[in-house]
């Protein structure tokens, strides 16, 4: 099997990472250890990267220079270029409308995963393309496929129910040769997570997921509007969008609301754990969790871990749980290991 791609130079020299340890829970504002976005932005280097960034950059209330957040346009360009200059992702766009992701965010739970992972391999963490990742929900951004692919080599599956999402995402995988690193896949029915999307010989030492947080479109215009509260007390003028980051139904919101998908996501991961060797789900209400392990606990998980992370103001977390004992994650990751030298 040919080896991942080498990840590109980073622009900023960083001291070596350190080695992948069990993190205690998440001081707001603080990024992974591994994170390529820690403090401000450059957006000097930004820009010579990527010029068509020159035209969004503004001076924010703060005397600082950064992106107008409320501009849907400005959010995308920007995160085009910090796909560029730090992963060497030189294509990426999406359609109007959908969602438009956080990086460091989306950058802190591909980290925590490696982590998860390391603790099962001896504090190293898996890399290359034999540890293999499933991307529930992938969207149009393809987001974590590509960072977990450049980060750490590894290949993933998406899957996706929305066919312009998917064709959108097709287009960035081709467009960055990442065919044989990314694989999409269309979830056939609608209702279904892991039923009907699986071949029965495939395995995955992970899969991820960011549901669809909310009960109803209003839901989620609600939670937007409470998000630019003090966006719009610092700059009445600015006109602020509904939707924070954008976002199309299947990606904000679905009957039940997140509570609702994680469930189905539990119940279905029963069928599948053979195949998987940790599941994981972001969960966005703190309030949310107590259901959510009780109904892990249930379903005669092994395991449950919940992971504390930290992004700017946002405290966020994610849930993952295993039908594996400690010395059966062992020893799969020592075969995978076997098989890739």
């Amino acid at each position: 099997m040919s080896q991942p791609p080498k990840r590109p130079a980073r622009p900023h020299p960083r001291k070596s990472a350190p080695a992948a340890k069990p993190r205690p829970p998440a001081s707001k504002g603080e990024l992974h250890p591994r994170n390529r976005h820690q403090g401000r932005y450059d957006f000097p280097a930004l820009i010579a990267s990527s010029p068509e960034l020159a035209q969004f950059v503004i001076v924010n209330p703060y005397g600082k220079e950064s992106i107008d957040f409320a501009n849907p346009e400005a959010v995308k360009v920007f995160n085009r270029a910090l796909l560029k200059q730090f992963y060497g992702i030189e294509h990426w766009d999406i359609p109007a409308g959908y969602l438009c992701p956080p990086i460091p965010g989306r950058a802190d739970y591909i980290h925590a995963l490696a982590d998860l992972l390391a603790a099962d391999a001896g504090g190293e963490i898996p890399r290359g393309a034999q540890v293999r990742v499933l991307d529930v929900g992938s969207g149009a951004n393809c987001i974590y496929p590509l960072l977990g692919q450049r980060e750490y080599g590894w290949r993933f599956l998406g899957s996706e129910v929305d066919a312009t999402a998917l064709a959108a995402a097709r287009t960035i995988v081709q467009a960055n040769g990442l065919e044989r690193a990314i694989e999409l896949r269309q979830q056939p029915q609608a209702q279904h997570i892991f039923h009907g999307l699986l071949q029965a010989d495939e395995r995955f030492e992970l899969s991820l997921c960011n549901p669809p947080f909310h009960s109803s479109a209003e839901e989620a215009t609600q939670g937007s509007q409470r998000k630019w509260k003090n966006l719009g007390k610092l700059d009445p003028k600015r006109k602020l969008p509904l939707l924070n980051f954008g976002g199309q139904s299947s990606e904000l919101w679905c009957e039940g609301g997140e509570i609702a998908f994680i469930r189905r996501m539990i119940n279905e991961s029963r069928e599948v754990a053979p195949q998987v060797l940790w599941f994981t789900s972001l969960v966005s209400k703190g309030g949310n969790l107590q259901q959510i392990e009780r109904a892990l606990h249930k379903s005669g998980a092994a395991e449950v871990r919940t992971v504390s992370m930290a992004q700017g103001q946002k405290q966020s977390r994610f849930v993952a749980w295993t039908f594996h004992s400690a010395e059966q994650r062992v020893a799969w990751l020592r075969q995978r290991q076997a098989a890739q030298g």
